[in-house]
């Protein structure tokens, strides 16, 4: 459940509007006792996760609050149509639920809307928030200074490869590249002595959303530097940077993996349930090589998953992502992550932050990182033996966390995050090349930042 964003036609958002407007007709302010959460749900009926996690959230709540209600509202959608709901309902008093769960690449964008609600009161009373590590106390922030989420774990991105396909390729098991030529060179193995099997997958596309923009294109363009400075943003500068080589030496990779054919058939790399595909059956199923993806996916293969691989630690070997040609600090990750936050218009926020603060207790949150394969952000957590031993790759993806970077999360992001994708989905289509890619990812990202771009 991680972020996609792309197009969708009026048509569409207007029947997500009036779906979302439905959802919670009655208001959050039908009654004070009352606490209304709304949360993504799963768009596979098998993934109950968070289902699971909040129903017991919800019953400890109501035992410890006597009188005190918790009316779950789960919203099912594809990400980008579970924004555009949230939106909708954050409109108004009357759909405005009393917690939401906000994808932190869009919180800054909702907070200059107008749609949250500032924590810093609550937070200061609340002694575990001084628990929480820095970082995931920055992605929650407003560019105001003021807080305006509680971070429920974070993620980083490596590559998964089978252990399986790469035996039949004559491929190490223990295969660590150095750097993208490693990667491609492996792909291009796979492909001549492994016939059947996608050798490599790389999301890409408008309607990959979020996952082209950060699981695809930020792990490359990361590792095009020496790690110091944002390739997006120039943040002493405030403006956001035109595409330059790194930029265009990511798009080149993206290209070279769908024009030698090294990853799925375009159609399927364009298809906006493709990850679904990857992680309940491709990856499972022994079809794909290598997959550049977050460290969330054991979640889909746990007991009562629905798509249950026990196995999954014994077949599957685990990379990370290289820089691109080695250089320090050799290897790369992105890190996002969600939060909980408060609407503007919530009827019952003090109700909402209580709630918040029994599912961040340190048995929750270690229960809720384990069970959704996340990362902890609690600093007590990440260093409890019982977490780190929860599940196989915990270590290697909390490990990652030392050369993590964060999406410059800005207001004008997610449209900048859709010009990266328009980008991705020329050279994957070969409708156009590097070059023209990049001058449309400009001419784009100047309409989309009101022209405070640079170059650099």
């Amino acid at each position: 459940m991680r972020p996609t964003v792309r197009f969708t036609s009026l048509v569409t958002l207007t029947a997500l509007a009036a779906t979302a407007l439905a959802a919670c007709s009655s208001g959050s302010g039908s009654d004070p006792d009352t606490v209304k959460v709304s949360y993504k749900q799963s768009t596979d009926n098998s993934i109950k996760v968070m289902d699971t996690y909040l129903a017991d959230i919800k019953k400890q709540f109501e035992k410890a609050h006597p009188g005190k209600k918790v009316e779950l509202v789960p919203i099912k959608a594809p990400d980008s149509e579970y924004y555009t709901k949230v939106q909708q309902m954050l409109r108004s008093p009357k759909t405005a639920p009393d917690l939401v769960y906000e994808d932190t690449f869009l919180i800054n964008s909702d907070i200059t809307s107008g749609y949250l609600k500032p924590l810093d009161a609550y937070l200061a009373k609340w002694p575990d928030w001084d628990r929480f590590i820095d970082t995931a106390k920055t992605a929650a922030k407003g560019e105001d200074g003021r807080t305006y989420g509680v971070p429920d774990g974070t993620d980083t991105r490596g590559l998964w490869f089978s252990k399986d396909v790469f035996a039949k390729a004559g491929l190490p098991a223990d295969w660590q590249p150095k750097t993208w030529d490693d990667v491609l060179a492996a792909a291009r193995t796979i492909k001549e002595k492994v016939p059947g099997v996608t050798p490599l997958n790389v999301y890409t596309g408008k309607p990959a959303g979020e996952m082209a923009t950060m699981q695809g294109f930020e792990m490359l363009l990361y590792g095009t530097g020496d790690g110091t400075a944002d390739p997006l943003y120039d943040k002493a500068g405030k403006k956001w940077i035109a595409a330059g080589q790194g930029f265009k030496d990511s798009l080149a990779f993206v290209e070279t993996v769908y024009k030698e054919k090294l990853g799925p058939e375009v159609s399927d790399a364009l298809d906006p349930n493709f990850s679904t595909t990857v992680r309940g059956e491709l990856l499972p199923q022994g079809k794909l090589g290598i997959a550049l993806d977050g460290s969330w996916l054991p979640q889909d293969w746990l007991e009562g998953s629905g798509h249950e691989w026990p196995e999954w630690s014994k077949e599957l070997g685990l990379a990370a992502m290289p820089t691109q040609h080695g250089q320090a600090p050799g290897k790369v990750s992105m890190s996002g992550g969600w939060t909980w936050a408060v609407p503007a218009k919530a009827a019952n926020p003090d109700l909402a932050f209580e709630f918040v603060k029994t599912m961040q207790t340190k048995a929750n949150a270690q229960k809720w990182y384990v069970a959704n394969s996340g990362i902890a952000v609690r600093e007590d957590v990440a260093s409890d033996p019982a977490y780190i031993q929860a599940q196989p790759g915990i270590k290697f993806f909390t490990d990652l966390v030392a050369s993590t970077h964060y999406r410059p999360a800005y207001p004008a992001y997610p449209k900048v995050s859709v010009a990266v994708q328009e980008a991705m989905e020329g050279v994957t289509t070969g409708d156009m090349s590097v070059e023209e890619a990049a001058r449309g990812y400009d001419e784009a990202l100047k309409e989309a930042t009101d022209g405070k771009v640079v170059r650099k």
